[in-house]
């Protein structure tokens, strides 16, 4: 059974050290509602140099520079709380405005599982301290299997492909700092998570099934909200980069969909709208990509 304190196990990274006063603790504890323990929440403290914005990836994700004081920083592992109890991990919004019980009585039930499946790939993780790079990303394994048992009214599929793809990015942090170990590997993973749960939340808001109107910042990172339009152009981005390619006729269906939903979204093509912004760039630029491999492959789209 995976416990919620240290582990002193050499099978676990110990990758970005913590720096002095990244964080702080609320004086205002939270309550879990599966298991109704009190704990602690983590804020990360802003200002003094702490982030030191760098660049912003194709996929919408904002890079920091590391700073002489601090080091290397990453404000996405604070956006999820923990439970050290049950191990219940829910964006911080979540542990108060959920209010179901058949939800809770869910996650409760699959607790033992949860800890298992979190352990095997992030072995010794732990919820007590001031978590760490390795830490957070666990926190976010843990809420993307929480929110598969989540009703269909607190929008589970958009926050899984959220969480999926920002699961990604960590395990590239941690590839980095700590090679070897198969993280490369488990984040093309999470990538192709992330494409199916982006692609099913367009099937389930269209279909008028699973509304993402209650969510506050579709993101895909913290830093900014690009809505709707930034969830377009993330499937059509994952689909470009880390959809299958055993069947190219599929393949190639599926990205001739996406330049012309781009197109449309965007005004790019022969039309003439206009959306300043980074994101209508990075759009941009990938409409130039799926333009260039449908055209090499003789597939011609009339654009909108």
């Amino acid at each position: 059974m995976v416990q919620g304190g240290k582990s002193s196990s050499r099978n676990r990274p110990e990758v970005d050290q913590k720096k002095p006063s990244i964080t702080y603790w609320s004086k205002d504890p939270c309550i879990c509602p599966v298991c109704g323990k009190a704990f602690r929440k983590e804020i990360m403290q802003k200002g003094g140099g702490r982030m030191i914005a760098g660049n912003l990836t194709d996929e919408l994700h904002r890079l920091f520079e590391p700073s002489k004081k601090y080091g290397r920083i990453y404000p996405l592992i604070y956006d999820i709380g923990a439970c050290p109890k049950c191990h219940t991990a829910l964006f911080w919004r979540d542990f108060t405005e959920m209010k179901d019980g058949e939800t809770f009585a869910r996650i409760k039930q699959s607790e033992d599982v949860r800890k298992e499946a979190v352990n095997v790939i992030f072995p010794h993780y732990q919820l007590l301290d001031e978590r760490t790079l390795f830490d957070g990303a666990a926190m976010y394994y843990l809420a993307l299997l929480c929110y598969e048992k989540a009703d269909i009214a607190y929008a589970p599929t958009f926050k899984r492909g959220q969480i999926a793809l920002r699961l990604a990015w960590l395990c590239r942090d941690i590839d980095r700092v700590f090679p070897g170990h198969n993280y490369d590997f488990i984040a093309e993973t999470f990538y192709r998570k992330a494409l199916f749960f982006y692609q099913q939340t367009l099937i389930n808001e269209t279909g008028r099934i699973e509304s993402i109107e209650s969510i506050d910042n579709l993101g895909p990172d913290m830093d900014k909200n690009y809505g709707y339009d930034g969830v377009i152009y993330i499937c059509g981005l994952l689909e470009y980069k880390y959809g299958q390619h055993e069947n190219e006729e599929l393949r190639l269906k599926k990205l001739d969909e996406y330049k012309r939903a781009i197109a449309r979204v965007f005004g790019l093509g022969k039309s003439s709208k206009s959306k300043p912004g980074p994101l209508l760039e990075v759009a941009r630029n990938l409409y130039d990509k799926l333009s260039a491999e449908l055209s090499s492959n003789n597939i011609l789209s009339i654009d909108e």
